[in-house]
């Protein structure tokens, strides 16, 4: 008996150290693919379990799109969303005052110029995440198309769970922002944490963007993973716990306004005191006075008088 429990236990040790058991699952997503394809193309590279978000109207999207699908990568559609700043915004972004239908136009046309897409994920965002009403209209089109939701966390009061309720939509929500800022001992850093993080909590998501300091950073560390932490693909996340810790965000979306017009409804100053009257032979007297000192008149005088005529 002594004996079979002494090799039970040497079979399990060697176990332990052939194959560890995986104690977190770290996704990577690279958003903004489309308008880089030589900073992309190296991302392309990596395992093809990093996913990447494609802008739908950047130049290369479909091209990009295609090439990453081809290579086993997880494509999403990086769509604009309206941000709380003030800022100019891109071409088809999506509002929260805009109607369903809108939203489906919007989403069906970046569909079409995203090919091979299993998910959506925001690009900026803060005043449509925020909004209840405006990602309601958007997780009833995901629905339509079998889409999981990847919530970059632009806004910590997101509702994109809250919207989902009722739909089979799967959200799932980024930890970790790989590069804003945009050195190499910084991403590092944040790669590290996600890392930490998906150890703790047993998943994380970590986004970056193609740019060159996040791109050398990845090929160090991707390949030098702690053995308990497995690289996936978003998509093998959606079954993971998701914690809400939002407040319910009932506002309704402000209808934007005309601007002013200035020609209407301006108000006449009213006198401080009661205008003298004037009379017709005051009025005639400055009027003439006007007339005769006026540059036509002046000009006509001098003519008449001869002054440009030769000696």
């Amino acid at each position: 008996m002594l004996q079979f429990r002494t090799l039970v236990f040497s079979i399990s040790a060697a176990l332990t150290m052939v194959a560890p058991v995986h104690a977190g699952k770290l996704a990577i997503v690279i958003d903004d693919f489309g308008y880089r394809p030589q900073q992309e193309n190296q991302v392309l590279a990596l395992p093809n379990a990093v996913s990447v978000a494609v802008l739908p109207n950047a130049p290369h999207a479909r091209e990009m799109a295609t090439k990453a699908h081809n290579g086993g990568h997880e494509v999403l559609i990086h769509l604009p969303m309206a941000p709380i700043s003030k800022q100019p915004l891109e071409k088809d972004t999506l509002r929260p005052d805009m109607s369903s239908d809108e939203i489906e136009r919007i989403i069906r046309d970046a569909v079409g110029k995203v090919p091979y897409a299993v998910g959506l994920n925001n690009h900026m965002g803060s005043a449509m995440t925020s909004s209840l009403f405006g990602m309601q209209k958007v997780m009833q089109v995901l629905n339509h198309y079998n889409f999981y939701f990847l919530d970059s966390m632009t806004i910590g009061n997101s509702q994109s769970m809250r919207a989902a309720a009722g739909t089979n939509v799967k959200v799932i929500k980024r930890k970790v922002f790989l590069d804003d800022m945009q050195n190499e001992a910084d991403i590092r850093m944040q790669f590290n944490r996600a890392v930490q993080l998906a150890r703790r909590n047993g998943s994380a998501i970590a986004i970056g963007h193609p740019h060159p300091s996040t791109v050398r950073v990845l090929q160090q560390m991707i390949y030098n993973l702690p053995p308990d932490i497995t690289l996936v693909r978003p998509s093998s996340l959606l079954n993971e716990p998701q914690v809400d810790t939002s407040t319910p965000n009932n506002t309704q979306p402000v209808q934007p306004t005309a601007p002013r017009n200035p020609f209407r409804g301006v108000k006449l100053c009213k006198p401080k005191q009661t205008p003298q009257p004037v009379y017709a032979s005051r009025y005639f007297a400055v009027l003439g006075e006007s007339i005769t000192h006026s540059t036509l008149v002046q000009y006509l005088q001098l003519q008449w008088q001869g002054w440009d005529k030769k000696a």
